[in-house]
């Protein structure tokens, strides 16, 4: 009895170093070369961009936008929709926005790995969860697409892993990673001075 219980453990064991290990080479499989994938597509993006209307290339907020700076000094965008609103949000004021964030397409992942968002199922304004946060509070290439935003606005947003979170891991996102945001601007305001409610 005891020797089959000690079977039965020994093959416990094995069967989670097996799912464990294979785990392991998925994920590598699925992240394989990727800082090159990201550069590649990156670049695509920045020569691209250029050549469509409803594309627009963004300079990093604190960089000077009379200069002409490398492909990972700015974001791109995409305009899906445009808003009402006449001004913008300055660096110090809140904001609230409904988005949805992926990494670029993988083999597991063809439009993406969604890694944070306030949107369930297709992206709608009308049945997402909305956020407030600081536009300060953010990643430099998001802080970037909020400055130039006026309410109402809905973009898609192609960060540079340099203006996202660099080459290290974050979370689930690995280094190196461009970032993909579906951005909807709705409201925001200045320090000390209260959002109205939403809805």
């Amino acid at each position: 009895m005891k020797k089959y219980i000690l079977y039965l453990f020994a093959m416990t064991i094995g069967l989670v170093g097996l799912s464990s290990c294979s785990e392991e080479a998925s994920e590598e499989e699925e992240y394989a070369n990727w800082k090159e994938r990201n550069e590649q597509f990156l670049a695509s993006l920045a020569n691209d961009s250029l050549k469509q209307s409803n594309w627009q290339r963004i300079k990093l907020f604190s960089l000077d936008p009379n200069t002409e700076g490398a492909a990972s000094d700015y974001i791109y965008v995409k305009k899906i929709s445009n808003g009402e609103g006449t001004e913008m949000p300055i660096y110090t004021d809140s904001v609230r926005v409904v988005y949805r964030g992926r990494l670029i397409p993988s083999k597991s992942y063809p439009k993406g790995f969604i890694f944070d968002s306030t949107v369930f199922g297709e992206y709608s304004v009308k049945t997402a969860y909305t956020k407030r946060q600081a536009v300060s509070n953010t990643i430099l290439g998001y802080a970037t697409a909020l400055q130039n935003m006026h309410k109402g606005d809905y973009w898609r947003v192609y960060i540079p892993s340099e203006l996202g979170y660099g080459t290290s891991d974050y979370s689930t996102i690995p280094g190196y990673s461009v970032l993909v945001f579906d951005l909807t601007l709705l409201d925001f305001s200045p320090v000390g001075e209260a959002m109205k409610p939403w809805r």
